[in-house]
């Protein structure tokens, strides 16, 4: 078994990145792993790691919801609120039902067999759609409309209602005329008449449980301290998240997917720093959940049964995404201040299938139900064609039909690295400098841009600066740059054309930033700065002094 994990893990990940290499999604090269690993092709996979493979989707599902609540903003959902609850429901209703029309054409099925083939095919895949709106969010790409915030709301919504409906048709396949509900009296209320009731209560009971979790995890974590650092923090986040869904299996009053997007969110409002710290360590797990997602994903897939629905299923695909969801989509989006551009966006970045596909594809054959090697033939294709054509058309169509707004760094993780200009001379201020310029570094992964602006200095103050880099930045990403030129224009040249996001200087002398002497370098680097600016004193004890963006 541990051979099988360190192949699951180091050919998932290498596999992924050169598919990434060759310009594609890194998931592609998983699945590819998944598939040569798998009882298909090299069968090297330890049985109890297949037979483990349903928990551990469980586990990543859970991790990437999780990251997909933390990343939510409450201002752009009240702001496209009703456009978010619409592409919850109608897309996915639309593509279920016109999926279950052609699969009685195209496979005669009856319609509630056909119904839970549309359950199964027109679920969303949170594993693609969740990374790839965080990303757009971290970059920009819709987020003065709240694009990215509506279709992470609509997808859960939708895997929620699809699922219940699922679970409905399969209830009803399974047992006939005798599945409902028996009320006193004599009265028995059938599974068609207790789904809107079903579906309040899921989502009601989801919320609430969110809001409860939320508050719990605030107590334990913030108020009453039993953590002490980012990485406890997530592990009992973790637990408690992945209880909400293994109780929500068990005892089916509210939805668990539901209840840890919606921790996710409360989350954010009671703290947000606690929030914030969630985001990181959650960010770090789905590194790895996410391999072992995609590489089962592809060990599950039975390549054997796609032959014979390739064409048909290729058909049924095309029609339920450009008929029923784009549908949906139209009315979904209808009198929304939405350009006809972000209207059709939807299609790269909304049609994905992966993850419930590989949950519950292969659940009809297993209880027995009519049609259910198709079902889970057509579940695998599903997975195969959209699951890498959204990861390559979610950030590929981004800039070509979204607009770029401001990033909110409270809400969402920043996906590019941060970049630090340090600017030192051969002054005794110098270490000083790169002594914060690291530790700036170090709390945000980024990388230190040492600049040097060339005066008459010896070869043994220069060495001795370069000494002191050595030293400071040993474990932080940096480069030593030198320029010619006037310091503080030279500065600011730099720090545009390397697209820093911090400037970090000195400033000799023991006078207050304010009363600073015009002319003096960091003066003007802070006058004409558009970009951050933290002054340094010479001081040992003084704190370093920050300016504020000018309006």
């Amino acid at each position: 078994m541990v051979a099988s994990w360190i192949g699951i893990l180091l050919l998932g990940f290498f596999g992924g990145q050169v598919v990434r290499r060759l310009r594609g999604p890194a998931l592609v090269g998983m699945v590819l792993v998944g598939i040569a690993l798998g009882p298909q092709v090299g069968n090297v996979l330890h049985p109890g790691v297949l037979a483990a493979a349903d928990g551990l989707r469980t586990i990543a599902v859970m991790v990437i919801l999780m990251r997909a609540g933390l990343g939510l903003d409450r201002d752009k959902l009240q702001q496209q609120g009703s456009v978010a609850l619409r592409l919850g429901v109608l897309p996915a209703l639309g593509e279920a039902l016109v999926v279950a029309i052609a699969a009685v054409v195209l496979f005669q099925f009856d319609w509630a067999t056909g119904l839970l083939l549309g359950c199964v095919v027109g679920a969303e895949s949170p594993a693609v759609i969740v990374p790839g709106m965080l990303r757009l969010k971290s970059l920009g790409w819709g987020v003065g409309k709240g694009i990215p915030d509506a279709i992470l709301t609509g997808s859960g919504l939708s895997d929620v209602l699809l699922l219940l409906v699922f679970s409905l048709m399969l209830a009803y396949l399974s047992q006939g005329a005798t599945a409902g509900l028996s009320l006193p009296g004599g009265v028995t209320l059938s599974g068609a008449a207790l789904l809107p009731v079903q579906v309040v209560v899921q989502i009601g009971g989801g919320v609430a449980v969110g809001w409860l979790a939320a508050y719990g995890l605030e107590m334990l974590l913030t108020r009453q301290n039993w953590t002490q650092t980012v990485t406890q923090d997530t592990l009992v986040a973790a637990g408690v998240a992945l209880a909400l869904v293994t109780i929500a299996a068990q005892v089916p009053v509210f939805s668990g997917y539901l209840a840890v997007m919606a921790t996710g969110f409360f989350l954010i409002e009671r703290d947000a720093p606690l929030a914030r710290r969630l985001r990181g360590g959650f960010a770090a797990l789905w590194t790895i959940a996410e391999i072992v997602l995609f590489v089962l994903l592809g060990a599950s897939i039975h390549l054997d049964r796609l032959g014979a629905v390739l064409g048909p299923g290729l058909l049924l695909l095309a029609v339920g995404t450009l008929v029923g969801r784009s549908l949906g989509w139209a009315l979904a989006t209808w009198g929304s201040n939405w350009t006809l551009k972000e209207r059709l966006f939807l299609l790269p970045g909304n049609s994905a299938k992966a993850t419930v596909q590989a949950a519950i594809g292969a659940i009809p054959l297993a209880q027995g139900i009519a049609g259910g090697e198709t079902i889970l033939a057509i579940a695998a294709l599903s997975i195969l064609v959209t699951a890498p054509l959204g990861a390559w058309a979610i950030p590929t169509f981004a800039p070509k039909l979204l607009e770029r707004g401001e990033v909110d760094p409270t809400k969402v993780a920043i996906a590019r690295p941060i970049k630090i200009l340090a600017a030192v001379d051969t002054s005794a201020l110098a270490p000083r400098v790169l002594a914060h310029a690291a530790d700036q570094a170090r709390r945000s992964e980024g990388e230190v841009l040492v600049l040097h602006v060339v005066q008459p200095d010896t070869n043994a103050a220069i060495a001795a600066l370069r000494q002191h880099v050595s030293q400071h930045l040993a474990d932080v990403h940096h480069r030593w740059i030198t320029r010619e030129g006037a310091i503080p224009e030279t500065i600011l040249h730099t720090a545009k054309a390397e697209d820093v996001d911090e400037i970090i200087l000195g400033k000799r002398g023991h006078r207050p930033l304010t009363e600073v002497w015009l002319g003096s370098v960091s003066q003007a680097v802070l006058t004409a700065s558009s970009i951050p600016v933290r002054v340094v004193e010479a001081t040992p004890g003084a704190v370093p002094q920050s300016a504020p963006r000018p309006a």
